[in-house]
């Protein structure tokens, strides 16, 4: 790729995450776009075709940089397989401390296309949520059998995604710390 397209482009995505992750995907136009990233309209529009394709490079971009965010937080908390995802939630309940904390820039941009689930954005959602849920099953299959290992992964997912649901509702973070335990008994039991 031509090296004054690529720093562009990443200028342009950089830009759009910022606003998207901030605002919400429909209340960010592609002036505002246009305008944070310091690039015409045409720049714009000769990089994305649309603000679809632009959302779906926002999330897309998103994708390994939070999994490996997990994995590293798990990498890092001591214990056992419990205690290392209990790490997780723990990471994720001091994140959700921070006044600009937003929640999941994935499930927060499929409630605003719910009425589209062939989007390419909510496409790039579940393959960042598969992933998530890949690593756990991989990470659990190392103590259980794999048909268990995948669905105690998922309840966990099912717990992250939860947690990341009633902290924005309820603003209150100890909830990510409840669902910790929870994935902890889970784990245990």
């Amino acid at each position: 790729m031509d090296q004054t397209v690529a720093p562009t482009r990443e200028r342009i995505v950089a830009a759009a995450g910022r606003l998207f992750y901030a605002e919400g995907i429909r209340a960010v136009s592609m002036d505002a776009v246009a305008a944070k990233a310091k690039v015409t309209k045409r720049t714009l529009y000769y990089h994305f075709r649309s603000k679809d394709d632009l959302i779906e490079a926002y999330l897309s971009t998103r994708d390994q940089p939070n999994l490996a965010l997990f994995q590293r937080w798990y990498a890092e908390t001591p214990g056992d397989t419990a205690d290392k995802v209990r790490g997780i939630f723990r990471n994720l309940a001091t994140s959700a401390r921070h006044p600009k904390w937003k929640g999941c820039g994935f499930l927060r941009t499929s409630v605003e296309l719910v009425n589209m689930p062939g989007h390419p954005a909510i496409v790039a959602g579940r393959k960042h949520k598969r992933g998530v849920e890949d690593w756990l099953t991989s990470v659990l299959q190392e103590t259980r059998p794999a048909d268990m290992a995948r669905q105690l992964a998922r309840q966990i997912v099912l717990l992250l995604d939860g947690a990341f649901a009633v902290v924005l509702l309820h603003r209150d973070e100890s909830y990510m710390e409840s669902a910790g335990e929870a994935a902890v008994i889970l784990i245990r039991g």
